[in-house]
Order: C-alpha cells, then sequence, then structure tokens
C-alpha cells in the first residue's frame, strides 16, 4: 500500500467511529464519567466549565436515554451518575432506567454548576469533582474524546500525559489532502481493510434514519419532505439524511457513525450516497468507494475549518456527498469538482447556531443543493472563478469557502452565542 493510501486509511478509521446523540453533550457526559472513575466515589461538589462553541451545541439537544432532559447539566450529570467511560463516545449506551430520576432530582438542587471558559480552542470541556478532602479534574480538547489533562488530587495522571502532549489545535493539516489524491484513492485501494467500517456506516446511519421517518422525532423535517417533496431519488436523499438528524437530535439511542466529530456530517456524507446507491441499483463495490469519496472530501474541508465553528459543517458533508453522488453516477473527475464547487458556492452561507431540530433542515437545503450541483456538473455547467468566493478550481473553491468559516465567521460565532446566552 502506498505512504499516502495508509494516510487516508488511517484518516477514515480516526474519524469514522460510532456515537450515541449530539457529540457535545456526549463529550461532556464522557469527560464527566472518566472524572467518577478516577474520583471512585461519588462527588459532593461538581464543576463544568466549556467553550462557547461547546455550550452552543449543547444547549438545546435531548440526551439519549435521559427522557426530555437536555443541556449540559443534564449530560454531565447522565455520565457522572450512569455513563461508563469506557464505551467513549457511547458513554450513555447502557445508563439504566433508574438513571434519569437520579438526574432530575439532582438538576432541582442545582448539583452542576456550569461555567463558560474564556478560550480561542473551540471545543473544550473540563470537569472538576470534589469530595472528602479529595478531587478529580478532567479536559478534553481538540476532539470529542480526546483527554488532554486528567488529575487526582492536583497530581496529573501519568498514562494521560502523552495525550496532553499531542493536544490537537483548532485546525488540523493534512498536507496530502486535495480532490485529485482523494479520487485516486478511492479508485484504487483495497477495500479489504475498511469494508467493516463502511459496512458499519451504512447499517447505523441508514437504521437511525428509517427510525427518523418512523416515529415523529424533533421537527419530522424527513418525514414531511417525503410526504411534499420532488423528484423521488433526490427526495429520497434529502429525507433519508433529514431523518437520520431528526432522531439524533431529539434524543434517539441508536448510534451514528460520525465524520469529523459530527453526526449530522456522518449523516450528511453517506445516507445521500446509499440512497442513490440503492436506487439506481449500482454494485456494492461501487457504492463503497463512492462513500469514500464522500466522507474525505468532508473531512478535507474540516480540516480547514476546525472543530467547531459559525459555518455549519452540513454544508462541507453536503459537498462531500455530492461528490460521492457524481463518483457513483458519472465518474468523471471534471464533473466530481465543479460538483463541489457548485455546492459550496450555493450553501455556504449557512450558519451553525447550535445543535437543535432545525439542524435536519440545514441538512436538506444543503443535500438538495448538492444535487442541483452536480445535475448542473452533468450537463456542463458551473459556476466560474471570481463569481463570488469560486477559484479557479475545486480545491481553491475548498480553501476560500472554509477561510469564510474559519477567519470571516469568528464575530458571527460570538454574536450567536450572545443571542442564544441572551
Amino acid at each position: 500500500m502506498e505512504p499516502i493510501f495508509q494516510e487516508y486509511t488511517a484518516l477514515l478509521k480516526r474519524e469514522l467511529v460510532p456515537a450515541l446523540g449530539c457529540t457535545e453533550p456526549i463529550a461532556i457526559a464522557y469527560a464527566a464519567a472518566v472524572g467518577r472513575k478516577v474520583l471512585n466515589f461519588f462527588p459532593e461538589n461538581m464543576v463544568v466549565a466549556c467553550s462557547g462553541n461547546v455550550i452552543k451545541n449543547a444547549k438545546s439537544v435531548l440526551v439519549p436515554n435521559a427522557g426530555n432532559l437536555h443541556g449540559i447539566a443534564a449530560a454531565a450529570l447522565m455520565g457522572l451518575v450512569g455513563g461508563n467511560p469506557d464505551q467513549k463516545m457511547e458513554v450513555l449506551s447502557s445508563v439504566t432506567p433508574d438513571v434519569p430520576e437520579t438526574v432530575e432530582r439532582l438538576l432541582e438542587k442545582g448539583f452542576c454548576k456550569v461555567e463558560r471558559l474564556e478560550t480561542e480552542i473551540p471545543l473544550v470541556i473540563q470537569v472538576r469533582l470534589s469530595g472528602k478532602g479529595q478531587s478529580a479534574e478532567v479536559e478534553i480538547s481538540g476532539h470529542h474524546s480526546q483527554i488532554t489533562r486528567l488529575e487526582r488530587n492536583g497530581k496529573p495522571i501519568e498514562s494521560y500525559q502523552s495525550s496532553a502532549q499531542e493536544k490537537v489545535a483548532e485546525k488540523y493539516n493534512y498536507p496530502y489532502m486535495d480532490l485529485s489524491r482523494i479520487l485516486d484513492f478511492a479508485e484504487q485501494t483495497d477495500l479489504t481493510d475498511l469494508l467493516p467500517l463502511l459496512r458499519k456506516e451504512v447499517a447505523c446511519n441508514r437504521a437511525i434514519a428509517e427510525e427518523g421517518l418512523k416515529n415523529r422525532w424533533g421537527a419530522g423535517i424527513g418525514a414531511t419532505l417525503l410526504e411534499h417533496s420532488g423528484d423521488e431519488v433526490g427526495k429520497l436523499a434529502c429525507a433519508y439524511a433529514a431523518a437520520g438528524s431528526d432522531a439524533r437530535m431529539g434524543g434517539c439511542t441508536l448510534p451514528v457513525i460520525i465524520n469529523s466529530g459530527s453526526g449530522n456530517q456522518g449523516l450528511t456524507a453517506s445516507l445521500p450516497v446509499i440512497m442513490y446507491a440503492e436506487f439506481y441499483r449500482r454494485p456494492e463495490e461501487q457504492m463503497y468507494r463512492a462513500l469514500i469519496v464522500s466522507n474525505l472530501v468532508a473531512i478535507y474541508q474540516k480540516s480547514r475549518l476546525g472543530t467547531l465553528s459559525a459555518f455549519c459543517g452540513a454544508v462541507c458533508a453536503a459537498a462531500g456527498c455530492g461528490a460521492g453522488i457524481a463518483y457513483l453516477m458519472d465518474g468523471k473527475r471534471d464533473v466530481i469538482e465543479k460538483t463541489v464547487t457548485n455546492t459550496l458556492a450555493t450553501v455556504s452561507g449557512i450558519i451553525c447556531d447550535g445543535a437543535k431540530p432545525s439542524c435536519a433542515a440545514k441538512i436538506a437545503s444543503a443535500v438538495n443543493a448538492a444535487i442541483l450541483g452536480y445535475h448542473m456538473a452533468a450537463e456542463g455547467k458551473t459556476f466560474f472563478p471570481g463569481d463570488g468566493i469560486v477559484g479557479p478550481d475545486a480545491d481553491a473553491t475548498c480553501r476560500n469557502a472554509m477561510r469564510v468559516g474559519a477567519e470571516g465567521m469568528k464575530l458571527t460565532e460570538r454574536t450567536i452565542l450572545q443571542i442564544m446566552m441572551e
């Protein structure tokens, strides 16, 4: 295997992992569960401090297996009372039915104090537990499950010091990533090593989408699209991606294979490609290679944007699924690259104002734009360099769009958070 192919394989394995519920509250629950394990008894005091972006994304969504409980304190207490830290991003998958009732009582008492951290790093979570003259502190930073500091009674726990040294900044640098090399990998790589991961992505993400269509979760965007939308395959692509988000934002306990730390991005990058492959009866191998294209194009953009931003990550994932659909349906590189450009030129202005039911509608809008972008590209139509943020090629357009999100939307981020806190 070529070295760059090894890099892409490792990247997919690192970024496409299962998670239960919205990743920010789950990361908070994970930190709390780790803290409880380190302290080794139930604390007398609990403080959870989060960066603004984490607060924004954890504020409104329901916590899985917690009934109707939502928010930072509820997520932290669910992890503290009943979470299993060994399950990381599925930390709440095996909580017992009595846990939410205990959490409600603790919430009423104001047991968990929540603070906002003043930091430039978008994703930081700190949990401080104390009691009986002892304490435990946990910090997660950079990635949702990356512990960067772990202390007991003020003394670092040695096994976690290597993680602290590898603390990830808000942007990741993957110099080997561009559209041409992503497509080389998707076309040429031996799928054997990735098949278990890709099969799990199809199974998990399809299952939660079907749950979102079957039962009324969230705002029911997916079901509404199926009832009222247009042509069949495009309708299915938008509806399934939206329905997965409906269920996930509504506290559904089914896991999702995430992309770049986000379940919504994982659903957006995968489900439209799966729907197109099934509708047009494409060979299974072709579907898996198209999923590789979609996932890597999404990761490629997010690596420049950063973990959390005011730029809606569903746009990155939609450009990815558009590329995957173009690969599946056409296969010509020119069409794939034009699809990415057309998608980003159309919906790059969508803001992220936290995780909540309306995320499903934003996903549907972004996927619809990707499908339009593909149809334009298939007919040789594209937006031209100099049209707004459109660059001379698809890679340049990606860089420009992510620059808007990473640099240009910092004030937007602060304004959104201020509105939400008010």
